[in-house]
């Protein structure tokens, strides 16, 4: 069983979008954690009655982002949160850290966060949604990680 120490607050630049971004970032990594090391079977299992999975975790903090902050269409909300048989940890964490990437040039990009965001709202809106969403899944993640491996921390 592995312990780790719990990771503090992340250190973040001064202004605002400066904290958003490095709590998101923060949480982001907090995911990626969590889904890193544990084999494919075991990442794909379900670890509660409902079917949630890491993999399936990832995969939909991936259309999340992809959606919020890429502008992309997500016809079916439900199956972003279940792997394909072909897709491996190795290739959802590539697809989860590729759209970080992209998502965070378009984040840089951003100069005025009471604009209007990619979907509704303002830039800060979609800031903190994708901070609240992005932390509700990496509580899951949490859980079952540590009902896979007893791993905890981050």
């Amino acid at each position: 069983m592995s312990r780790k120490r719990d990771a503090g607050p992340p250190s973040t630049g001064p202004g605002e979008k400066d904290v958003l971004a490095g709590f998101l970032d923060y949480l982001r990594a907090a995911v990626v954690a969590k889904a890193e090391g544990v084999p494919g079977d075991l990442a794909r299992a379900p670890g509660v009655p409902s079917g949630t999975n890491l993999l399936g975790l990832v995969k939909h903090l991936t259309q999340v982002e992809r959606h919020w902050l890429l502008g992309h269409h997500v016809a079916d909300w439900k199956a972003t949160f279940h792997p394909a048989p072909e897709d491996t940890t190795a290739s959802i964490l590539a697809a989860y850290r590729e759209t970080i990437a992209e998502a965070n040039d378009e984040i840089a990009s951003w100069h005025d966060l009471a604009a209007k965001g990619p979907r509704r709202g303002s830039r800060r809106w979609t800031l903190a949604h994708l901070i609240e969403e992005t932390a509700r899944h990496a509580g899951h993640a949490d859980i079952l990680r540590e009902l896979i491996d007893g791993a905890t921390g981050r």
